[in-house]
């Protein structure tokens, strides 16, 4: 490792490590009150921004109100929050009193919003006005944010005293956010990040995505998931580099619109906004900023960089990351750890992180271009917090006495230490950036009176990487059709996900199954591979 890179590590791991790490200062009060912390979008035309004085004001205010209803330190306490400055200042203002987060999805549908407050036992939970129907009642109490409603969130931070919030120093290993996986083989399992889990994030932003201190910076993500949250909010903020936030969903026009009027010079999206671009109509803006272009959540086609070379001048680097981990993998920006990017490959470690592969029969790494088991080496991974979930499940992806943890993914590594992605060893969907995970939509699906029995899989898409699609077995008596079909699709939009509903439904008289009776995703997968194969011929 470059002998300044390494310095920069040590440097941020005891930033964020530190015995007395407070994290509303570490994120904005130790940076200049009048410089711009986030601007936020609603498309195309004029944008707000806001200082960090101005968010440090907001986050005090929010503080105290979360103060008057009971949060004090450790207590979990929930967003269902759309990209917006209340966002930011709320996350902050609950940091401030050493609360923990919880962020949730806003595609998330009323059970799944309920269950993961109740796993993560939520004391608070604040909504936008729009996402209120979704938090069922519980032992938590609900907080309307998104509107100024007389008992409103804007309407009691106008009314809090924010001299009587002073923000609490936790330390590095006090629990940061609650956050939850995709549920790939069961219920979604917890992860607690703690407080130095930041100092792997802003190395990412440092070395993975090149940002600089003159950078214009843009995360698409959607801060209700990992990478979100940490590199349109957390990183940035930490950083000191002001960052932005687009209100609302997808759409080639309102981003090259962003990229142009807001003069991006860094940007990074998932594969799926590279490939919506791709196959827009919307003419390409003259005048661009872009400098640094940087994907992550799901494997990086060939063609995107085929033609974000011919007609942006500049090559994504892909990166991979994992809930547990953070960013350990990746084609760096940083001008001194560049390396070529290769078509199909993930990259190489990134600094703070050990990778190796494991031989498939034994815990013994792989030979260099063996396929094998992704790992992390975990005692030269600095970045590495993760112990275990919440609950004290997972301990069998630590390994060899603990030292290497499997990420799950199969992978191999060349000669040159570029690591290049296999396959998943799990069922885990990723859609258009999202990890989803089968056993929520499957579970969703059977509680549908006209299904029997199914099994929810990936199925490769030419925009997205891969859409959901469900194989189902009707109940005695009921008939496949379309309006059926259509109707499932409707039922999983409204009970689980709006994101996550199934693309195509297959009415099947049987699954395949193991002779101990487990479904083969596996096969079904690639047989419906197959036949898209085949059709597009």
């Amino acid at each position: 490792m470059d002998v300044e890179v390494a310095a920069r590590v040590g440097r941020l791991l005891e930033e964020f490590g530190a015995p007395q790490a407070d994290v509303a200062w570490l994120l904005c009060d130790r940076h200049p009150a009048a410089s711009t912390a986030l601007t936020v979008a609603e498309g195309p035309g004029p944008v707000t921004s806001f200082t960090f004085g101005e968010l440090a004001e907001a986050s005090r205010r929010v503080a105290a109100v979360l103060a008057d209803a009971g949060v004090g330190r450790g207590d979990r306490v929930a967003t269902v929050m759309g990209k917006s400055a209340d966002l930011a200042a709320v996350v902050l203002g609950i940091w401030r009193l050493g609360a923990v987060y919880v962020p949730l999805f806003t595609a998330f549908a009323r059970e799944a919003v309920g269950s993961r407050l109740a796993d993560a036992a939520v004391v608070l939970v604040v909504a936008d006005v729009d996402q209120l129907a979704k938090v069922p009642e519980g032992r938590w109490s609900v907080l309307v944010a998104g509107n100024d409603a007389a008992d409103g969130l804007r309407a009691r931070m106008a009314a809090a005293d924010p001299g009587q919030v002073t923000s609490v120093p936790v330390g590095g290993d006090a629990p940061l956010v609650h956050m939850f996986t995709s549920g790939t083989t069961g219920k979604p399992k917890g992860v607690v990040h703690p407080v130095r889990y930041i100092a792997g994030w802003q190395g990412y932003l440092e070395f993975g995505l090149g940002v600089r201190p003159e950078s214009v910076f843009w995360s698409a993500a959607d801060p209700g998931w990992a990478y979100g949250l940490y590199t349109a909010i957390v990183a940035p903020l930490a950083a000191g580099v002001p960052t932005i936030l687009l209100r609302g969903g997808f759409s080639p026009e309102t981003t090259w619109a962003v990229l142009r009027d807001l003069a991006v010079t860094d940007f990074a999206a998932a594969p799926t906004v590279y490939r919506g671009l791709r196959a827009a109509a919307a003419t390409v803006p003259e005048g661009l900023a872009l400098r640094r272009l940087s994907s992550a959540g799901e494997p990086l086609t060939p063609e995107v960089n085929e033609w974000a070379t011919r007609v942006l001048e500049l090559r994504v680097h892909d990166h991979y990351g994992q809930t547990e981990l953070g960013m350990p993998i990746g084609f760096p920006h940083h001008p001194h750890l560049e390396v070529p990017v290769q078509n199909g490959a993930m990259g190489p470690a990134l600094p703070g992180w050990t990778m190796t592969v494991l031989a498939e029969e034994s815990d013994e790494p792989a030979s260099p271009g063996q396929p094998g088991r992704l790992a992390v080496v975990v005692a030269e991974s600095p970045f590495m917090t993760f112990r275990g979930y919440a609950g004290g499940v997972g301990a069998e992806r630590f390994r060899a006495e603990g030292a290497y943890f499997l990420t799950g993914d199969l992978a191999s590594i060349d000669g040159e230490s570029i690591i290049r992605f296999s396959s998943r060893d799990d069922d885990v969907i990723i859609m258009a950036g999202y990890r989803i995970g089968p056993f929520d939509i499957e579970s969703t699906l059977l509680r549908h009176p006209a299904v029997d029995e199914c099994a929810v899989v990936a199925a490769p898409d030419e925009v997205r990487g891969e859409v959901v699609e469900a194989f189902v077995v009707l109940a005695r008596g009921t008939a496949g059709s379309d309006d059926l079909a259509a109707e499932l699709q409707r039922w999983v939009k409204t009970e689980y996900a709006a994101h996550a509903y199934p693309r195509r439904i297959h009415f099947v008289d049987t699954l395949p199954k193991t002779p101990s009776g487990k479904i083969q995703r596996a096969q079904l997968r690639r047989d419906r591979a197959a036949e898209i194969t085949a059709s597009s011929r």
